[in-house]
């Protein structure tokens, strides 16, 4: 995951755990991680694992869609271009 992705990710994770009225410490034990490990991940320092990505969404009570909801930027329309649809 690049830095910016990771950035994003952390972001997003941050922006669910505050609507959902919790703590770093209350997702972490949730998820069964460290605080200090989460907090990571939401400044986009940690490269999470697909598990544990899981694991968060999971203590959020969201579906991985809702975690990446605007994560990742579309591709480039060049990536596109020739593709039949």
């Amino acid at each position: 995951m690049s830095k910016s992705t990771a950035r994003r990710l952390g972001a997003r994770m941050r922006t669910l755990r505050a609507a959902a009225g919790l703590s770093q410490e209350s997702l972490a034990d949730r998820a069964g991680m460290d605080r200090t490990y989460l907090g990571g991940i939401e400044r986009g320092e940690r490269n999470p694992s697909l598990q544990n990505i899981i694991k968060i969404a999971d203590a959020l009570e969201i579906g991985l869609s809702d975690l990446f909801h605007d994560v990742h930027p579309p591709p480039s329309p060049q990536l596109t271009e020739g593709h039949d649809e």
